[in-house]
């Protein structure tokens, strides 16, 4: 990618792709059949519905995906502003996708307790305990991805602090990332992240909905971003 003002398109549509699903795989699946106050209620929508609890663990690692690639190329795009900052944000964030990825394993694995397909692969536990024992791996895979938020509330800061600070990109694009990412570091004691996550989230929407369609539509202004990257 030569040209910058294609490669922050690129971070527009990968940024979007990891929101969409993202809100799929959570809004539309997870949500849809995961019930963590009834463990016999979970078991039965996952077995019931198990195509579709499979597709969201394939819209999560998509996510994922995209997400770390973001995080690639807004390395490469925030570079010219500091490049010790820009690979400490990459890194961060990285390591925040790993995180979230080992806890989607936890997402699958309530497929084997329950013996989707087969028999359980839990013969000592009785048929009543098996739903008990998928759901706290779900709690487990829910506690894992908001371990993650947290690691990206080191990371968007960050950038939001190079976007404020480079030229070729509006500095209040930079302030939203900041205040959105600060947000997330509530996962830093997880009953708050929980309990102050419907306005977080909404916080974090709205950033990354201005961000995206200024990368779409604007793109950077490529004169000042070559010339900041000549420095």
């Amino acid at each position: 990618m030569n040209s910058p003002r294609r490669l922050a398109r690129s971070i527009g549509l990968l940024f979007l792709l990891t929101i969409l699903t993202g809100i799929f795989a959570q809004g539309f699946v997870s949500e849809r059949l995961i019930d963590f106050s009834d463990a016999a209620a979970t078991a039965n929508n996952i077995l019931t519905h198990r195509g579709l609890y499979q597709l969201g663990f394939s819209f999560y690692l998509i996510e994922m995906a995209c997400q770390i690639a973001t995080a690639a190329l807004w390395y490469v795009l925030l570079r010219p502003v500091n490049r010790s900052i820009a690979l400490t944000a990459a890194f961060i964030e990285l390591a925040g996708c790993v995180v979230k990825i080992g806890a989607r394993v936890f997402y699958l694995a309530p497929l084997f307790v329950l013996g989707a397909g087969g028999t359980s692969a839990l013969h000592g536990f009785s048929a009543e305990q098996l739903p008990a024992i998928a759901l706290i791996l779900l709690k487990v895979n829910d506690y894992g991805a908001a371990t993650a938020l947290a690691f990206f509330g080191f990371s968007t800061p960050l950038n939001g602090y190079l976007i404020f600070r480079s030229k070729f990109l509006p500095r209040w694009l930079g302030i939203l990332s900041m205040i959105a990412g600060l947000g997330w570091l509530t996962f830093l004691y997880p009953p708050l992240g929980y309990h102050t996550f419907p306005f977080i989230a909404l916080l974090g929407l709205i950033g990354a909905a201005a961000t995206i369609f200024w990368l779409l539509v604007f793109g950077v202004d490529e004169e000042k971003w070559k010339t900041q990257a000549a420095i």
